[in-house]
């Protein structure tokens, strides 16, 4: 008997070293982790403003309820099944924000999400669709970021239930979830589509509100991009593949509309957290959201049953 328990207590400790391994933020690096090679040449700013807006940083990190969008002090709360989130500071206080950050560990959390502190990141923080920009995109984004007005003061924690306050598991999530690659255009895409794909699967991260998930939080891949639970918890998102279900009437001026105006063409305006993102792109180069809306349009149908 004495043997069976030893054995026992010794197959846990060891399952436990294993999983303590394959969850670690540095097996990932090791594996999956993207290699920057010109992160320490000088940003574009021009270019990490626009970065900015497409990106939506200000839609969860502006403080609430304030005018300046550029104040990113976080705080906003993103409720969902899994527990509320709450958007940490992003400004670049020293202390409270990202202003003691290297580059180095911006273009990881970006990527990879980890903190600097080596902790993982929950997904509520979409580096699933970050993780495919651009080195210099990236180091164009945080130069920009470094530009505006430091905000002090911390973010109080998420408020999430067992299990999912146990942030190590995330580990285990991110070999399900999370490939590490950078975005690349296929040989069938024209420069135009290129570049619309780039902005919406990366910066843009359309998908990540724009598609159904997984008891485990995952997009579906074979579903992407036609709506479903608002992941916030409340209603629904629409479809927006060009499906009849989705957007299959919008000609590609009414989704540039949309995006820069909020306006549908039947004269009514978007809702929920749509807003922040029309806010967002009325500050985007027109040309980024034509080619945009021309991706959208080149998607595969998907049907959506009406529930």
């Amino acid at each position: 008997m004495k043997r069976v328990v030893v054995g026992l207590l010794v197959l846990a400790a060891l399952g436990l070293a294993g999983f303590w391994i394959v969850t670690s933020p540095e097996a990932f690096a090791l594996v999956r982790g993207r290699i920057f090679t010109n992160l320490a040449a000088a940003p574009d700013l021009g270019k990490g403003k626009t970065l900015f807006w497409e990106g939506g940083c200000a839609s969860c990190h502006a403080i609430p309820k304030q005018d300046d969008r550029t104040k990113l002090g976080g705080g906003l709360a993103l409720k969902s099944p899994f527990g509320t989130f709450y958007a940490p500071n992003i400004s670049p206080h020293p202390r409270d924000g990202v202003g003691s950050w290297t580059v180095e560990q911006f273009a990881r959390a970006m990527t990879q999400g980890v903190s600097p502190d080596g902790r993982h990141y929950y997904p509520a923080f979409p580096y699933t669709s970050y993780q495919r920009l651009s080195e210099a995109d990236l180091r164009d984004l945080f130069g920009f970021l470094k530009t505006l007005v430091p905000v002090e003061g911390k973010v109080r924690d998420h408020d999430l239930p067992f299990p999912f306050n146990i942030r190590r598991t995330l580990g285990g999530w991110k070999w399900l979830f999370l490939d590490g690659r950078p975005f690349v255009a296929s040989a069938q895409m024209s420069p135009a589509i290129a570049r619309g794909a780039y902005l919406v699967e990366g910066p843009g991260h359309c998908a990540e509100c724009h598609s159904p998930r997984n008891f485990l939080g995952g997009i579906i891949a074979g579903m992407r991009f036609s709506g479903g639970p608002d992941p916030e918890g409340q209603g629904t998102v629409p479809n927006i593949t060009p499906d009849a279900t989705g957007i299959k009437d919008y000609s590609k001026d009414d989704i540039i509309q949309i995006l820069q105006t909020g306006l549908k063409p039947d004269g009514d305006s978007v809702g929920g957290g749509m807003g922040a993102v029309v806010l967002n792109y009325a500050q985007a180069p027109k040309a980024d959201v034509d080619v945009m809306a021309e991706y959208l349009k080149s998607l595969a149908p998907i049907k959506v049953e009406k529930k």
